[in-house]
């Protein structure tokens, strides 16, 4: 038996997003909202059932059913009845969605089963050569980062968040690191920022990459940062799993972003809202 540690959807949101998709249970109605929400403009009833292929009367029935759940708008011009997408229901209907499969519900702050044997500690200038090799073994794994050469440290040094560079360490020895970048120079997105974590080749599979987020995310939320975000490559499956794990949330899948290697490739975007702020 599985217990829930946040509360069951309200029954009142239930019975309206039930409502939304009874209406949508209906594919020449799927097809017809997508008419219309693509559209350039209101368009007739006469054009729907010409575009559509069905009459009249049909095309008027499922306009109603549509209009009474506010998928749609209907107006009178003259003789003309046109139809048009309500706004709202280019948010609405996803945010319904998100909603029924938890993807809005309240995250975990962070893993929680972090191995004692690692050290997570603020970077320093003598952990510089260590950061660079990590992050050279991640490019070499090719589904890390876009980066195809190590950054230099003045680049690196330039683009970090100078609070927010920590690493881990093993017997002294460091085994991987994370960072924070701004995502924008603009004030308005001062409490945004992209975040990076990597972990040595001999070390991977240990948690040290639990260890670090942890540490990450504790510290963006004790500093008042709203949302860490970043993107990471769909084969990546290990860094899709740790990002979860620390409340990071699923957006969307940004197709042919950039070339890797001269081959196009698709990353996965997501983040992690600090609920507190």
């Amino acid at each position: 038996m599985t217990t829930l540690d946040r509360p069951l959807l309200a029954e009142q949101e239930a019975a309206t997003y039930a409502g939304w998709f009874s209406c949508l249970a209906e594919p020449t109605r799927v097809k017809l909202l997508h008419t219309v929400a693509t559209a350039t403009g209101a368009i007739t009833v006469g054009e729907l059932t010409h575009l559509l292929g069905i009459s009249q009367s049909t095309c008027s029935h499922h306009v109603r059913k549509l209009a009474e759940v506010g998928f749609v708008r209907v107006r009178k011009e003259g003789t003309a009845t046109l139809v048009s997408v309500n706004p709202s229901c280019c948010t609405g209907l996803p945010h319904a969605a998100d909603a029924v499969m938890g993807m809005l519900a309240p995250r975990p702050c962070c893993p929680a089963d972090v191995p004692q044997d690692v050290t997570v500690r603020a970077m320093d200038p003598a952990d510089w050569a260590d950061v660079r090799r990590i992050y050279g073994e991640g490019i070499a794994t090719g589904h890390a980062t876009f980066e195809t050469g190590v950054p230099s440290r003045k680049t690196l040094d330039a683009g970090w968040l100078p609070d927010h560079r920590w690493v881990a360490e093993i017997d002294g020895q460091v085994v991987g690191w994370a960072a924070l970048s701004p995502v924008s120079t603009r004030e308005c997105y001062a409490g945004i920022a992209e975040n990076f974590v990597y972990v040595g080749e001999d070390h991977r599979g240990r948690g040290i990459g639990k260890a670090l987020i942890r540490r990450q995310v504790c510290a963006a939320d004790d500093a008042g940062l709203w949302t860490l975000q970043t993107s990471i490559f769909p084969e990546n499956r290990a860094a899709l799993a740790l990002h979860h794990q620390a409340g990071f949330r699923t957006l969307g899948v940004r197709e042919r972003i950039a070339q890797h290697h001269g081959v196009w490739r698709d990353t996965v975007f997501i983040e992690r809202r600090n609920d507190t702020v």
